[in-house]
C-alpha cells in the first residue's frame, strides 16, 4: 500500500547510502575505534553500578559521537538532533532506530570527563601507535608549523586586560563573569604584506597588514612521507612558535631533515637539532635593508614546496572542520584541538587506505 512503512525501509535506505559512497561508513571500516576503549575506560573510571541506576552509554559509542561533532562542526544540541535525524550518523556511532539517543547534556558531560582527565593526549598517542603497527611509520623527515585558532573575543577594559596579562583576575569580577571570560587565551598579531602589480612586471610592496587575533595556537609536527600529524602542542596565541620546537620533534622519524619557517631559526633550536642528530631545513630571512640574494631565494622556494604540506592540515581543520574555540580555558581548548588533529588523521588514513595500489 502506498505510504505504508515496511519492516526493511531503514535497511533499504542504508543500502542506498552505502551504494552512494557514505564517507562515514568508509571511515568506520578503516578506523578500529575499539583500540580507544582501554584509554576511555581508564579516563572515565566508571563505577560497577552496584547501587543500580541507568546504565551509561558505551564509551566507544560516545567517542564516535565526539568525532562526528568534529567532522561536521556540530554543537551538542545539533549533534543530538542529527543523531535522531540522519541514518548515516546513527550507523556510524552504532545506534539502531529503537535505541535511545544521548542528549546534549550527556554529550557535554562525557567530553568534560575526558577533558578533566587529560585523556585526549593519550588517545592521540594510542592512535599514533596503531598507525605504526599498520605500517605508516614516520618517514621522510618532519615538518613543523603553527596556526592561530580563534576563540571568542572578550570585551575588557584596559585595566582588566593588564590584570589578566600579569596573571591575575580582577577582584570585582563576579563568579558568573569569571566563568564566562577566557582568562587563558591571548592576543597576537597576524602579519602579512599586501602587494599590487603596476602596469609593468615590477612589483612594489604596500603597507603591511596587521590583524589582531585572540585565541590559542595549534603547533604541529607532521611526517613528510604520509602527511600525518605525529606531534602537537596547544598554547595561548601569544606563545612564540620557535619555543615549541623541542615538543614537536618526533624521535621515531626515520629521516633527519626538519623543515620549518624562519620563526624556528634560533641558536637554541639549532643546538637542539644538533644534539639529536637532526638536520635543519629552516627558511632564511631576508637581509634587513637589502634585496634577497638569488641563491637564498631559490633555497627558500625549494624548502617552501615541502613545508606547504603542513598547510594542508591547517586548511582541512579550518575549512572542512571550521575549527574555532567556543569553550573557556586552555584545557578545553586543548581537547578541542586534539580532537581536530585526531579527526584529521582519521580522514587522512582513510584517504591513504583508499589509494589504488601501484602497478
Amino acid at each position: 500500500m502506498s505510504g505504508q512503512r515496511g519492516f526493511f525501509d531503514a535497511d533499504e535506505r542504508l543500502k542506498w547510502l552505502s551504494a552512494a559512497g557514505d564517507p562515514l561508513e568508509r571511515l568506520a571500516r578503516v578506523i578500529d575505534f575499539e583500540l580507544f576503549r582501554p584509554g576511555l575506560d581508564a579516563a572515565l573510571n566508571r563505577s560497577e553500578r552496584a547501587k543500580g541506576g541507568r546504565p551509561p552509554y558505551d564509551a566507544v559509542l560516545m567517542f564516535r559521537v565526539l568525532v562526528l561533532q568534529t567532522l561536521y562542526t556540530l554543537s551538542d544540541e545539533q549533534t543530538e538532533y542529527q543523531l535522531r535525524d540522519r541514518l548515516s550518523f546513527m550507523r556510524f556511532v552504532g545506534l539502531e532506530l529503537h535505541d535511545a539517543v544521548p542528549d546534549a547534556k550527556t554529550i557535554w558531560l562525557f567530553r568534560e570527563h575526558l577533558v578533566r582527565s587529560g585523556a585526549f593526549d593519550r588517545l592521540f598517542a594510542r592512535f599514533d601507535e596503531a598507525l605504526k603497527a599498520k605500517g605508516y611509520l614516520a618517514m621522510g623527515g618532519q615538518i613543523v608549523d603553527a596556526t592561530v585558532v580563534e576563540a571568542r573575543r572578550p570585551r575588557l577594559s584596559q585595566r582588566e586586560k593588564q590584570t589578566l596579562k600579569d596573571g591575575g583576575v580582577p577582584a570585582d569580577w563576579s563568579p558568573a563573569r569569571r566563568a564566562q571570560i577566557d582568562t587563558e587565551g591571548r592576543w597576537t598579531l597576524k602579519r602579512g604584506k599586501k602587494r599590487e602589480t603596476p602596469e609593468g612586471e615590477q612589483r612594489r610592496s604596500l603597507s603591511e597588514i596587521v590583524v589582531p587575533m585572540f585565541g590559542y595556537k595549534n603547533h604541529l609536527g607532521i611526517d613528510r612521507e604520509h602527511g600525518l600529524v605525529r606531534r602537537f602542542a596547544v598554547t595561548p596565541a601569544s606563545a612564540h612558535d620557535g619555543a615549541q620546537l623541542p615538543r614537536l620533534l618526533d624521535p621515531a622519524n626515520t629521516a633527519a631533515a626538519v623543515w620549518a619557517d624562519t620563526a624556528y631559526r634560533s641558536k637554541a633550536n639549532l643546538r637542539v637539532l644538533d644534539r639529536r642528530g637532526l638536520t635543519p631545513q629552516f627558511q632564511r630571512p631576508k637581509p634587513r635593508g637589502k634585496t634577497m640574494p638569488a641563491q637564498i631565494a631559490k633555497g627558500n622556494a625549494t624548502r617552501a614546496r615541502v613545508r606547504a604540506r603542513v598547510e594542508h592540515v591547517f586548511a582541512a581543520e579550518k575549512r572542512r572542520f571550521a575549527l574555532v574555540i567556543r569553550t573557556i580555558g586552555l584545557k578545553r581548548a586543548t581537547a578541542k584541538i586534539a580532537l581536530a588533529n585526531l579527526a584529521y588523521n582519521f580522514t587522512r588514513l582513510a584517504w591513504l587506505e583508499g589509494r589504488p595500489l601501484p602497478a
